[in-house]
């Protein structure tokens, strides 16, 4: 953020910068983009504002798809989305449907909860890990790993990695490379295997890039559900009428859902690298500098969104980047959409009142949203 900007909420501060700086640097750091239109375009055009940013990859792991361009990209792509067919994802319902009425089951008759730590964290750990074939008794070790990892992300990207990110990914992958040699000679019908069973014209996906895909699987899938869930959360609180409106009309949800990844982005920025010398907005950015979309802030433009501080529950044509844009586009937005439809909706069925013990602690507005989001929770 710039000098002005706010040390909690930074919507104040996004309305400044897409009004009088659309481009601006941080200091030494990276450059900023506020404004929908500049955002939209960084994400799309890959040839001149690259994904490969990682100065220290963990390991010297092998890029996975958030991390590389085509022809990597295109590549992994190309084989992982055939497991991410709409069709295979509708088939997780059922089990997203149980696993979140027990874990809203839990919340009942207590006052005040971690919402976080009771539903939006656990939820999809759970799926994704039922995805890649992991069995239940190491569900929590698995959200530790995710745990480790993310809240390193910083340091993965432009620094150095922290002993125990380090050590997670490395307890991570070999627990992954002994999943994948049993599946070899194992068939299994659940994600992991499909991919290991799936060819191209390329081959099969080596092992390392089946790691990749599970890291990537394991923290950006995790926290972006994570973050949309929370944000449902915090609209309950400050539209408290929209828990009501939700409950009588279920066919609300997906509009609601949409909105929510609006108004409170999952994640707040992503990262790239000019390859070239550009201009954006008037501003000059030389070649090799790493560039801030500002998604959080392309989600409030004015130019794009009528009211666009207000929460629309019925919102259409909703251009939210929440999900990214160009190749980037995140493969999980049709299961975050679903899990994030049934958490929703699991909510509304059984609460009649969600509200945040507080509101304006900077914990809301951090990368991926708030790791702890305390409520206090009002039955019908």
């Amino acid at each position: 953020m710039t000098d002005t900007a706010p040390t909690i909420n930074p919507y104040d501060a996004y309305r400044h910068l897409r009004k009088t700086m659309p481009v601006s640097k941080l200091g030494d750091g990276p450059w900023q983009v506020a404004r929908h239109k500049d955002v939209n375009t960084v994400l799309k055009d890959h040839q001149t504002y690259s994904s490969e940013v990682q100065l220290n990859p963990i390991k010297g792991q092998t890029p996975s798809m958030l991390f590389s361009d085509p022809p990597i990209h295109q590549r992994l792509r190309k084989l992982v989305s055939r497991a991410f067919k709409p069709s295979h994802i509708e088939q997780q319902r059922q089990q997203i449907t149980h696993s979140c009425r027990e874990l809203v089951q839990q919340m009942i008759n207590k006052p005040e909860v971690d919402l976080a730590d009771h539903l939006a964290a656990p939820l999809p750990v759970m799926v994704i890990a039922k995805m890649l074939g992991v069995e239940d008794g190491n569900m929590q070790i698995f959200k530790d790993w995710s745990d480790a990892i993310f809240s390193n992300i910083g340091d993965i990207l432009f620094a150095t990695p922290s002993p125990e990110a380090a050590s997670a990914a490395d307890e991570m992958d070999h627990y992954f490379l002994d999943k994948i040699a049993f599946i070899r000679t194992h068939p299994q019908s659940h994600l992991l295997g499909r991919l290991i069973e799936t060819e191209t014209e390329q081959g099969f996906l080596s092992n390392d890039e089946l790691l990749g895909f599970c890291r990537l699987l394991l923290i950006a899938g995790n926290e972006t559900t994570t973050g949309l869930i929370t944000a449902a959360a915090r609209v309950f609180h400050t539209f408290p009428e929209t828990l009501s409106q939700l409950k009588l009309k279920p066919a609300l949800t997906p509009t609601f859902i949409e909105e929510a990844l609006r108004f409170y982005s999952p994640f707040s920025a992503t990262v790239r690298r000019t390859t070239t010398d550009v201009e954006i907005a008037g501003q000059i950015i030389p070649k090799g500098d790493l560039v801030l979309p500002l998604i959080a802030s392309a989600n409030r433009d004015e130019s794009i969104f009528t009211q666009a501080d207000q929460f629309d529950i019925e919102r259409k044509p909703n251009p939210h980047l929440a999900f990214g844009f160009g190749i980037h586009f995140c493969l999980g937005a049709h299961l975050a959409r679903l899990e994030g439809e049934i958490a929703v909706q699991c909510l509304a069925q059984n609460f009649s009142s969600i509200r945040l013990t507080d509101s304006e602690s900077p914990e809301m507005y951090g990368l991926g949203g708030p790791k702890v989001l305390k409520v206090q929770l009002q039955q019908h």
